[in-house]
């Protein structure tokens, strides 16, 4: 029995290889930054709250409270700055050296990508197509 030609037909042609890859920054085997950090940092930038930015990135409060207060104790500088409660609420801002933190690890981490992408395409030119 052969095989239905629109079984056939449906088959899509297979996308092009691309390398992907990760970065992410430890002290003494220990993770200090990590995209997922940084994401977590810059949302607390856009919302002006770290359990908004929590809530965006659909992780527990103490967790991202957790994971931000590592990284100023493996780095040695204060990230947000905090309001507390009250009749205009609190909030969190970022603090100068987050905002450099970021735009630096985002520099290094888009530079890591374009190596990658440049290297595997002269590894494998000839796979390519």
């Amino acid at each position: 029995m052969r095989p239905k030609r629109s079984t056939l037909k449906s088959r899509r042609p297979p996308s092009q290889l691309e390398a992907r890859s990760k970065i992410w920054c430890e002290r003494a085997g220990e993770l200090v930054l990590s995209e997922w950090r940084l994401d977590l940092l810059a949302a607390v930038g856009e919302t002006g709250s770290l359990s908004r930015a929590a809530e965006r990135l659909d992780v527990p409060y103490r967790t991202a409270w957790h994971k931000l207060k590592a990284v100023e104790n493996q780095l040695g500088v204060p990230l947000l700055e905090t309001q507390s409660g009250g009749t205009g609420g609190g909030g969190s801002v970022l603090t100068p050296q987050a905002q450099e933190l970021i735009r630096r690890f985002r520099r290094v981490s888009q530079g890591v990508s374009e190596l990658v992408s440049m290297r595997f395409e002269s590894e494998f030119a000839d796979w390519l197509g």
